[in-house]
């Protein structure tokens, strides 16, 4: 099958000429926690990383080094309709040819829920203390936080099926949102009680996640403020600039909200570097950490790539895949430093 034509951004630029993507703020502008530095790698594996991956897992690669620290690598492997095996040995060799190393992570006889086994045939570094390393096997950990946030009074179940949820993704909203944000559940289903008298035992507690989704009662009017070391001051109102949100899936998984949460909390970041569309899901999980009572760690969020279009980087644009392109010939550097636009930061 023919590669795609090679994006204009890259087919020109003479790595000795063209000056570095500027990767981190300038030195002195910001200060690194004084708790030893811990950063993190969480690809999903449900697609090959893209150019917009490299430049984020990249900034978080040079964060970790520049303060000493360590660098955890994490596989997000909770979505089992589109985690694929090839997909984690894929991601693995792209950010290790970037010339990225971490301190901790998977390896190759975890097992995970999605996949039989980690088939790389790298040699994954099996250092680090805070595994498993694949979030398909920290369940336990997730239905402890969610008894936690249970007892505590911050969740009730949800009934809402698929078509109620589009309806509401369907109904208009006033002012400009990100495309990836959620719509503000209208909170149907938030007469229900936050407290069940009676929880289940550790034998029936699946029985009892798995009937109904769990959403996390947001509390009305309540500021979360944080202050991005990229992007600046951050301030978001709950209920107002997002809804109650899941926590628990009635597939029996938890949600992206919770597990990202609880991990972080769990391997000890003490920095989370990601992309510019999950600062509303910041805000949301400062409200989890804060509910559990663990530590909230620093944030920086990237600027997201697009596309010769203006849209955001998806995985399936295989012509800005890491891959793709090493394959038509460019370096890291060529990668890194290209002149490629990047999209609003829409709260």
């Amino acid at each position: 099958m023919p590669h795609p034509t090679l994006p204009s951004q890259f087919s020109s630029i003479a790595p000795a000429t063209r000056t570095a993507y500027p990767l981190v703020v300038a030195p002195g502008t910001f200060r690194f926690p004084a708790d030893p530095y811990r950063g993190r790698l969480a690809p999903s594996p449900t697609g090959l990383l893209h150019v917009g991956h490299a430049r984020t897992f990249f900034t978080a690669y040079q964060r970790a080094r520049d303060a000493a620290g360590s660098l955890v690598l994490r596989i997000d492997d909770l979505d089992t309709e589109r985690s694929r095996a090839e997909f984690i040995d894929a991601a693995v060799e792209d950010l290790r040819w970037l010339g990225i190393r971490w301190q901790e992570g998977p390896n190759r006889s975890e097992k995970s829920g999605v996949f039989s086994s980690l088939t790389s045939s790298l040699s994954l570094t099996s250092r680090g203390d805070f595994g498993p390393y694949l979030q398909s096997r920290r369940q336990p950990l997730y239905e402890n936080a969610w008894r936690k946030l249970m007892r505590r009074g911050f969740l009730y179940p949800c009934t809402c099926s698929r078509k109620d949820l589009a309806s509401i993704a369907s109904a208009p909203h006033e002012g400009q949102r990100s495309p990836d944000d959620e719509p503000i559940y209208p909170g149907t289903c938030r007469k229900h009680g936050p407290f069940i008298p009676q929880l289940p035992g550790p034998n029936q507690l699946t029985a009892s996640l798995g009937n109904v989704s769990w959403r996390f009662r947001v509390p009305e009017r309540t500021v979360v403020e944080f202050n991005d070391l990229n992007l600046g001051p951050q301030r978001f109102v709950a209920g107002q600039d997002f809804g109650d949100f899941l926590v628990w899936r009635r597939d029996n998984t938890p949600s992206y909200q919770l597990a990202c949460a609880v991990d972080d909390a769990a391997m000890a970041i003490t920095e989370v570097v990601r992309g510019a569309d999950l600062l509303k899901s910041t805000a949301r999980q400062i409200l989890i950490l804060r509910a559990l009572g663990l530590s909230i760690p620093a944030w920086f969020h990237c600027a997201l790539v697009a596309d010769h279009n203006g849209q955001r980087l998806a995985k399936r644009h295989d012509a800005l895949s890491i891959r793709t392109l090493r394959q038509r010939g460019l370096t890291p550097m060529n990668l890194l430093a290209a002149d490629l636009p990047t999209l609003p930061v829409l709260a």
